[in-house]
């Protein structure tokens, strides 16, 4: 259900600001860190996003560099927010709280629906898959909490748009039964209609395809100066890709597969036929 924790994205936004400021006042880590009164490798935690730093040490630091941002300081309070999810008992596990931040994502799925698509009837036999499979209020957390990012596609104050590329063996893959995948090709096809979602297939003929190797997302943010962010999630974790090249990759890789699959009207035409034959 989940990856080992990493640093939420507002620590890391902040810290990435945070260091910013230093460098545009030609500090290094060894200069500034004593005269804030931190060891170097605490400040260094702080720039990475790995501890958050107080509206004092906010204060402090902009003192020291001669430079007053005010937007600083309501990075420092927002960073020290609990997130929404832990309403529903859930840790960040440093995709959620990235995906609450953003206003697009592209996503490729190999294997499964992507899950601000998903049915609740998909999720469910989708989070028992797991070789560990939750307890009972870990699975209703969990499928609630989803549920809850779903309301985002509809959502007027801050709506997510999502374009979603699939490989047509995720249509096919009977997760949950006939009846449970016969709904969920019913709802693909309902959300396909949502002006916030683009749906694409690249279909079984056309062979193997440059992303075989696996799933990924890339999200982008409301903010201009806010970096699209790469989002890779395996087995026992994830990785947060922010180096500019690395993520252009990752975009060219996704219009290439936005190139070699159907359109969405073709795509959606995949969907009811695969839902026709569905028995």
């Amino acid at each position: 259900m989940a990856g080992r924790s990493s640093p939420s994205f507002r620590k890391r936004r902040l810290g990435r600001r945070l260091r910013q400021l230093r460098e545009s006042a030609g500090l290094t880590l060894e200069e500034a860190a004593p005269r804030l009164d931190k060891a170097r490798s605490s400040l260094h935690r702080i720039e990475n996003g790995e501890t958050r730093a107080d509206v004092h040490l906010v204060r402090s630091m902009m003192d020291l560099y001669d430079q007053y941002d005010p937007g600083l300081l309501d990075l420092a309070r927002d960073a020290a927010k609990k997130g929404w999810w832990r309403q529903y008992g859930l840790k960040d596990f440093g995709y959620v709280d990235v995906e609450t931040e953003a206003s697009r994502t592209r996503e490729f799925q190999l294997i499964n629906i992507p899950g601000l698509l998903q049915t609740e009837s998909y999720m469910r036999p989708h989070f028992m898959s797991s070789y560990r499979p939750p307890p009972r209020d870990e699975l209703d957390n969990a499928v609630a909490a989803r549920l809850y990012r779903q309301q985002r596609l509809t959502s007027e104050a801050q709506p997510m748009h999502l374009h979603a590329i699939v490989d047509e063996a995720v249509l096919r893959r009977q997760v949950g039964g006939v009846k449970v995948m016969r709904e969920q090709l019913e709802y693909l096809i309902m959300a396909s209609e949502l002006p916030t979602v683009l749906l694409q297939v690249i279909p079984l003929g056309a062979g193997s395809h440059a992303a075989m190797n696996g799933a990924f997302d890339i999200l982008s943010f409301p903010d201009p100066g806010e970096p699209d962010l790469f989002y890779v999630e395996y087995p026992t974790g994830s990785m947060h890709i922010e180096k500019a090249d690395q993520v252009q990759e990752g975009i060219l890789l996704f219009e290439h597969l936005g190139a070699t699959a159907l359109s969405p009207t073709e795509s959606v035409e995949l969907v009811c036929q695969v839902l026709s034959e569905s028995t």
